[in-house]
């Protein structure tokens, strides 16, 4: 219970590489691990206020080429470049190699893990809320652009008596996700009640693999899908298909053009809906048939002539009237008391 496996390394030879790149024996690897980490802790107390990020180590037979990422490359390399001389003097004298030096600035710090959690540190340190340091880095991770940001900080929060840790997070952090670029960050806030440690995780997004053709990464969830279609942009892989098969144009996925129904078309409705406001109760609709035929509009003339040629209809007989009658029954009358 409790084993916790490094973001960085976990995703190392996959999306990730390694921070030192060199090779060598059996013999001589524990030296060349130690010079490493001599090197690394010279830098980092050197330049710790200068915003350090990231070294990366690369060595050759004869040379060591160090690349240094920091938010603030004026002070790593000084007035004309006296401090960047100073320190490779200082690491030559160490490993007695030939020393390359590559500044390398960080634009965006506030999606740097390790720069996020130092700056959550220097707020501590000078007695400021830890839930106010803490949202406010969340919220400006967010909002330039990270997918999901998740801030631990333990200790005696706030100069408690007992420590305990709290959490803040806020989109997507998936650590098992291999293809997920997740940076990790932790750094030690030294205050008056004792330390208190700052672990940053933040979601920069995927990194597919070369070649890859498939849902956009903005889109690849439905929700996104949804979206975008609220809002009026295209849409990809399933929701397309889902897009197309609502609309009423031309074609639906190569199904054929949709033929539009006439408003006469169709079977007769009920007396009080729009076709039978204006006709009685028990008349019946007209046919389809008779809905759809145009009204051929015929002359005065011809209209006369069709009234004169119809005959009229026969009246019935008075006879035949009167025996329709039917006979009414007398009323019973009451005799009335003496």
């Amino acid at each position: 219970m409790g084993q916790k496996v490094h973001p960085g390394g976990m995703r190392v030879g996959v999306i990730h590489d390694w921070k030192s790149n060199w090779y060598t024996g059996t013999k001589e690897f524990a030296a060349y691990l130690l010079e490493d980490i001599k090197i690394r802790e010279h830098i980092h107390g050197k330049l710790s206020h200068a915003g350090l990020s990231d070294i990366l180590i690369r060595k050759d037979a004869q040379r060591i080429t160090i690349d240094i990422y920091t938010a603030r490359p004026g002070i790593v390399i000084g007035k004309s470049g006296v401090e960047v001389d100073a320190l490779r003097k200082e690491i030559h004298g160490m490993t007695n190699k030939a020393v390359h030096i590559n500044i390398n600035e960080i634009k965006r710090p506030e999606l740097d893990a390790k720069l996020v959690a130092q700056s959550i540190a220097e707020q501590l340190e000078n007695r400021v809320s830890f839930r106010r340091a803490m949202k406010r880095s969340l919220a400006s991770a967010i909002r330039s652009g990270a997918q999901g940001v998740k801030v631990v900080c333990g200790g005696r929060l706030g100069g408690g008596e007992m420590s305990r840790s709290e959490m803040y997070s806020e989109g997507r952090v998936p650590l098992h996700t291999i293809r997920a670029d997740i940076d990790y960050g932790f750094a030690e806030a030294k205050t008056t009640s004792g330390r208190i440690g700052v672990k940053v995780w933040i979601n920069k997004g995927e990194i597919m693999p070369e070649g890859y053709e498939g849902v956009s990464q903005r889109d690849s969830r439905l929700g996104d899908q949804d979206q975008a279609r609220r809002r009026g942009g295209p849409t990809e892989g399933l929701g397309a298909s889902r897009e197309g098969g609502r609309g009423r144009g031309p074609d639906r996925e190569g199904l054929g053009p949709v033929r539009q129904r006439r408003r006469g078309q169709g079977g007769p409705r009920r007396p009080g809906g729009a076709r039978g406001r204006g006709r009685a109760a028990g008349e019946a609709a007209p046919p389809a048939e008779a809905q759809t035929e145009p009204a051929v509009e015929t002359p005065p003339v011809e209209a006369e002539n069709a009234a004169a040629e119809t005959p009229q209809a026969e009246q019935p007989a008075p006879e035949a009237a009167a025996d329709e009658k039917t006979t009414e029954k007398p009323k019973p009358t009451r005799k009335k008391r003496p």
